[in-house]
């Protein structure tokens, strides 16, 4: 064959290994540099210093004797020969990943570290009783905690298991529905008296509520509820849900936020508590090959047992008229 790196044996394909120069590492810094978009935030990505992607990047260019990247103004463009590269690293990419998801999914060892990726309300207010709990019962099992309030790629590995309030449709993904919890209106008794403590859905039309982003998505969720708003009941947007609470007991607006944390909160109480709830779903999801790990498995046991647990109720005082 013309191809240099590749024989015949008999009928069988084979690959003539010597004639694979490049570094892997090398190869990764190229693909994830052109994928970030920056030397920068490639190194961000992959936990290493930005001079070292640009020495790797560097480095496989005259390995391969090819530029890879040309600089224009302030950013950087991948080249012709650059976007040639690009799909096959990619399908390397995606190989590594895979063969790194399979090993670690064979992994009979408890011990290690087990990566969890959740929301920050949930992360801060749900978990650490349960992380607690696996520490006492498996103190060889390391914790990451991955707060995000958008859904982290289980499929990249950027976490092992993921706690999600919607259901996972991914279908490498193994999913389990673990509970149904609820989401209510809250805000502090000095807010309520300000807006002239509402006794009906039609007076929260003068009051201010915090907003994820500008999108209509909660607006048109709330009129459902039968309360009629605008974008001008939103004047501050954050997508924390942690800030959105801490404005809320501050007295500057309402939140939405699960009952079993509003209601232990003596600084607020419920908003109308007789409007419906918000369903809040709970759903443990990881990949298929890391749940054949044993490490896997005894957190997301765990995590199940205790995220499926029913929330203590609180002191009724707390739940407003």
């Amino acid at each position: 064959m013309d191809n240099p790196g590749f024989c015949i044996r008999g009928m069988r394909l084979c690959m003539e290994w010597k004639a694979i120069r490049f570094d892997w590492n090398r190869a990764r810094a190229f693909l994830v540099t052109a994928e970030e978009g920056s030397f920068s935030a490639a190194g961000r990505a992959l936990g290493i210093a930005q001079p070292t992607i640009g020495r790797q990047v560097a480095a496989l260019e005259e390995e391969l004797g090819v530029t890879l990247f040309e600089r224009i103004g302030g950013t950087i463009a991948v080249t012709s020969a650059g976007l040639d590269l690009l799909e096959h690293l990619r399908a390397m990419g995606e190989a590594a990943t895979r063969v790194s998801l399979s090993a670690a999914g064979k992994s009979l060892s408890i011990d290690g570290t087990v990566c969890i990726t959740a929301s920050d309300l949930i992360s801060a207010y749900i978990l650490p009783p349960i992380i607690a709990r696996i520490r006492r019962s498996h103190p060889g099992i390391e914790i990451e905690i991955l707060v995000s309030n958008t859904a982290r790629d289980l499929r990249r590995r950027e976490a092992d298991i993921a706690v999600r309030n919607f259901t996972p449709t991914q279908p490498e993904l193994i999913a389990r529905k673990i509970a149904d919890r609820h989401a209510r209106l809250y805000a502090s008794p000095a807010y309520l008296e300000q807006i002239g403590n509402p006794r009906s859905p039609a007076d929260l039309s003068r009051a201010d509520f915090f907003g994820f982003d500008r999108t209509p998505m909660m607006i048109t969720h709330l009129r459902a509820m039968g309360l009629e708003l605008s974008a001008k009941n939103f004047p501050i947007i954050t997508d924390n849900h942690l800030v959105q609470w801490e404005l809320a007991k501050q007295g500057l607006g309402i939140c939405i936020v699960m009952d079993e944390v509003g209601d232990a909160e003596p600084r607020v109480r419920r908003v109308l508590p007789k409007l419906p709830t918000i369903p809040v779903p709970v759903w443990l999801a990881t990949h298929r090959e890391m749940h054949t790990s044993r490490r896997i498995r005894v957190v997301f046991d765990l995590l199940a047992e205790g995220l499926g647990r029913t929330p203590g109720r609180a002191d009724g005082r707390r739940r407003g008229p």
